[in-house]
């Protein structure tokens, strides 16, 4: 899809067109950014997605690698307030608890791993600007 096939553009079209978007929290792309916001959103997010079904939170936190309990934890929490997640927890003990993606979650899978090719084939511009810390 091209930007220009979107109803999700900020500015004018070579000067042509008089309709002009502030991404002020009404346009797609802002809402966009404010769902998808955190440090670890993308991590988690794309971690679910390679689960392809339910996961825990120990083999969670080990897929994404450096998060911490309670950013993972903070991470979930929002994603599952935002319909992205869906939290189920067993009465066992100890307590059980397992992830997965609801129906909107997942259907973020395309533009996600789009986004994680992109990165991939990019990889050694991406790393000459944003070094590892």
């Amino acid at each position: 899809m091209k930007l220009k096939d979107t109803k999700a553009q900020v500015g004018t079209e070579g000067g042509h067109s008089s309709r002009k978007e502030t991404c002020d929290g009404s346009c797609p792309i802002g809402k966009l950014i404010e769902l998808l916001s955190g440090r670890w959103a993308f991590p988690v997010l794309y971690q679910l997605l390679q689960a392809e079904g339910p996961i825990r939170f120990g083999q969670l936190q080990r897929s994404v690698g450096r998060v911490t309990q309670k950013e993972l934890t903070k991470t979930l929490r929002v994603f599952e307030e935002r319909g992205l997640v869906k939290r189920q927890v067993y009465a066992e003990i100890p307590p059980r608890v397992e992830y997965r993606l609801t129906p909107l979650g997942a259907s973020l899978s395309e533009p996600l791993c789009g986004l994680a090719r992109w990165a991939e084939s990019h990889m050694k511009q991406i790393q000459a600007v944003c070094p590892l810390r």
